[in-house]
């Protein structure tokens, strides 16, 4: 079992890289920008992850992953950092191109976004001594403040193809969190989290994905809008 988390890395980005040289989609013109998105949010995570470890916020199961480490991170952990966010990117273009039409209006994203922003933030504010709850949520409430401002048109479609993304994310982090199999993969300490889950999945995974995802398109379109246009 102690292949389990690199496979489930390599499962992640399998297909969409396969599917990345469709002739419709030609997702591979997007690789540049998206190695700029990937290593932008490897610089963010990567230390969190390595300080959330060190402190023992969140480990992992030495059961399910080779014994390699850099910075005491397994090395699948490094390779979540680049299967997942390509995985992702590819599903919200693809499902763009297919369905164009698939994105909320700018008013109804403006709502939406300080809905979120308003519960966050009270979450933040009532959770403040809880470490992954506390840094979680900030990190989303930046980016939707920025977003909403500043790429309102990313958000619209975003909010959007993120819910279809929670299909697989569902999948895989349940796996990773415990569910289908006898121990889990990633274990949590549960006095710096909400302690609320759904499934295996503690809540704040979700919003980690959100954060994860968003920060890449937001560099891969900050990248379209100076020299590169996608599909």
């Amino acid at each position: 079992m102690e292949y389990l988390y690199l496979m489930l890395n390599l499962c992640s980005i399998s297909v969409p890289f396969l599917f990345s040289f469709h002739p419709k989609l030609k997702f591979y013109k997007l690789w540049k920008p998206l190695c700029y998105g990937i290593l932008v949010t490897m610089l963010i995570f990567i230390p969190w992850d390595i300080t959330f470890t060190k402190y023992s916020i969140w480990g992992f199961n030495n059961s399910y992953f080779l014994n390699l480490k850099i910075f005491e991170l397994p090395l699948e952990e490094w390779l979540f950092f680049i299967c997942i966010p390509y995985a992702c990117v590819f599903m919200h273009y693809s499902l763009l191109h297919y369905f164009p039409k698939m994105k909320l209006s700018q008013k109804k994203t403006k709502i939406l976004s300080y809905i979120l922003i308003i519960l966050f933030s009270a979450i933040v504010i009532f959770n403040y001594n809880k470490w992954y709850t506390l840094i979680n949520f900030s990190l989303a409430i930046i980016l939707i403040l920025y977003t909403v401002n500043k790429r309102i048109k990313l958000l619209t479609e975003f909010y959007v193809t993120f819910l279809v993304m929670l299909i697989p994310f569902f999948i895989v982090n349940g796996i990773l969190t415990g569910s289908f199999i006898k121990d889990e993969v990633v274990w949590y300490n549960n006095s710096e989290n909400l302690n609320f889950r759904i499934f295996t999945i503690p809540i704040e995974d979700s919003v980690y994905a959100f954060s994860m995802v968003l920060i890449t398109l937001l560099v891969i379109k900050t990248y379209e809008n100076k020299s590169f246009k996608a599909f």
